[in-house]
Parts: structure tokens; sequence; C-alpha cells
């Protein structure tokens, strides 16, 4: 491929896979290129391909204050390792590594994101990208201003957002939020906005991901579930 590669495999990358090809490609190209070899295997970036969304997504959160940090490397080290095991998170934080150098349209990227995937995988994606952000136990003002646009341009409702944000608060109104409902909402209501919540939530809305995207959506089926307990327990129903 010859140090050409990154821009050969940019082009491709675009006229294929929108503008997380293009990433995808630049950076497979960059490792080609680095490894002097032709025999470099991975798979073709799909434009809803759930991985390289996350990828370059995650990249662009973690650059979001201007410094990456040793502790966020490592928690984005020991996430991916936990979600998706050793040998492919090796990958792609090798990608990851690649990405974090380049400059992300995230408006254009969001765009392909909200074009192909559905509402269930929209809504991990963002729960893992809290996840990411709030590795260092602290989520900058920079990095949730990104993480409140990127919602946006996927489509992501405002009550979307801060019930997956509230899963990473410790406010006292945090159990509301996750459920979408005030504090003053009746006990009917709540009931509702559990059903509504647990149906939204449920692992098996992403089961098209994969066993492992589904797995790891069990965090957030299991928040829900925890916040309708504790509402139950303040109001004694």
């Amino acid at each position: 491929m010859g140090k050409y590669g990154k821009w050969i495999g940019g082009g491709i990358g675009w006229a294929f896979g929108g503008p997380i090809g293009a990433l995808m490609g630049f950076v497979l190209g960059s490792i080609a290129d680095s490894m002097q070899s032709n025999t470099y295997a991975y798979s073709e970036t799909q434009p809803g391909d759930f991985s390289a969304a996350l990828i370059v997504l995650a990249a662009a959160v973690m650059k979001a204050d201007g410094k990456v940090l040793k502790s966020e490397l490592n928690y984005v080290k020991n996430f991916l390792v936990h979600n998706f095991g050793h040998e492919k998170a090796k990958q792609m934080l090798l990608y990851m590594r690649e990405v974090q150098k380049k400059d992300m349209d995230v408006t254009a990227i969001c765009h392909q994101v909200r074009l192909h995937m559905d509402k269930p995988a929209l809504l991990q994606l963002l729960h893992f990208l809290f996840g990411i952000a709030q590795a260092d136990n602290f989520i900058s003002p920079e990095e949730e201003n990104l993480l409140r646009r990127m919602a946006a341009l996927m489509g992501i409702s405002e009550n979307e957002y801060s019930s997956i944000k509230a899963m990473f608060d410790n406010d006292h109104s945090k159990a509301y939020k996750i459920l979408e409902v005030s504090e003053n909402a009746s006990i009917d209501d709540i009931k509702k906005a559990y059903r509504k919540m647990a149906l939204k939530y449920h692992p098996d809305k992403v089961s098209h991901l994969g066993e492992t995207y589904r797995k790891a959506a069990k965090e957030k089926f299991q928040q829900v579930n925890a916040a309708y307990h504790e509402i139950k327990k303040q109001k004694g129903f």
C-alpha cells in the first residue's frame, strides 16, 4: 500500500462508508503504512457499524476537553475489554488512537449514525459514551456539551438524554430522571413510565447488534429497575 495507504484507505472509506468509513479507512491505511505490509486484515467498515461509530465518537469525547488523561485511557481499555474481550479491545484501541490524530466532523458523523441506526442502538451508543466521559469520575463541561450536541444530532430527545445522563449522576432526583417523570408524578404515571422505559431499554432491543452489545445493555435495564424500586420505596407503593 506504501506511504499513501492512509489516503487511499480514506478515499475508499468515504465512498462506501460515509464520514465514519473515511476515518476508519484513513486509520487502516495509516496502520498498514506503519507496518509496511499489504497483508493487514480487516473487515470493511459499513455505514451502520456500531463498533466503528463507538470508536470514532469515543475518540471525539476523549479529545473534547483538550487533553486525554491516562485515567481515561485506562478506563477505556478496561471498558472495551469488559464489553468486547481482549482481542477486539486491543484492535479497537489501536484504531481509536489513530482516529484521535484526525480532525472529526462530528455533525456529519452523527448524521450518518442517525441515518443507519435505530433508536435502541443510538441510546446504547450514548450510554457507552457517557461511561467513557466519566472515566476520571468527572464529566467536564466540554465533554457534557459535546455529548448533548451528539445526542441532539442523533435524534435523541432531551428527556432521553437526561435519562441516560442521570444513570451517571448521584443527585436526589436521579431515579425520577431515569424514568423520565417528575417527582410529583402520580403512582399510576410512575408505573406507566416504568413499563415504557423497561420496554425501551430492554437488552433484547439491541440483540441485532450481537450478544456482546445485548449483555452490555443490561446495565441500563438494571438501572431502570433500580430507579423504579427506589421510587416505590420512597412513595410506599
